[in-house]
């Protein structure tokens, strides 16, 4: 049985470039993937250049494990370097936010993962592409808590994000 998994991204290292190459290998190996729009976002915790972050949705038959271990493939092919500060530059950081109704705690990953109630670039596009699904630990819908997160702050600013070429679905969560 599939199961539903939804995926931050996030890049400010020639984004465009690398958030391209990550969709083009989900879908590869998923199939279709549900794709929010781009947002752009300040570095935060670090001086440099903005962010562009998205939310993916993917089916998968697969267990959290391998899952994790094709999205730590995927940054490394993307040139990502582990082991650097935390609040830094990178080409591509791949997050596993849910996994269907998982909830754990186990150090690696924690499900659903604490970014969503604590990040708006991730929280919104989240909402965008699964508003009416529950968050398995606040019982509220990702629509819900956005509609909360919004009042203290504000909107998020759209990035145009050509995906052509990339395998995936249009912005606005709709699958190819």
């Amino acid at each position: 049985m599939k199961t539903r998994a939804y995926i931050s991204v996030g890049s400010n290292v020639e984004p465009v470039r690398h958030i391209q190459g990550a969709l083009r290998a989900l879908a590869k190996r998923y199939g279709p993937v549900q794709v929010s729009r781009t947002y752009q976002t300040p570095a935060a915790g670090f001086a440099g250049e903005d962010f562009l972050n998205l939310v993916l949705g993917i089916e998968t038959d697969e267990p959290i494990a391998t899952v994790m271990a094709f999205l730590r493939e995927i940054e490394s092919a993307e040139g990502r370097v582990r082991g650097g500060p935390r609040f830094a530059p990178r080409t591509l950081d791949l997050d596993l936010l849910t996994y269907g109704n998982t909830v754990s705690s186990a150090p690696d990953p924690v499900l659903p993962r604490a970014d969503i109630l604590e990040y708006n670039f991730v929280l919104g596009p989240l909402a965008e592409l699964a508003g009416s699904e529950r968050h398995p630990v606040a019982g509220q819908t990702y629509a819900e808590l956005w509609a909360a997160m919004q009042t203290s702050t504000g909107p998020l600013r759209e990035f145009p994000l050509n995906l052509d070429g990339a395998a995936c679905s249009a912005p606005g969560g709709h699958d190819a």
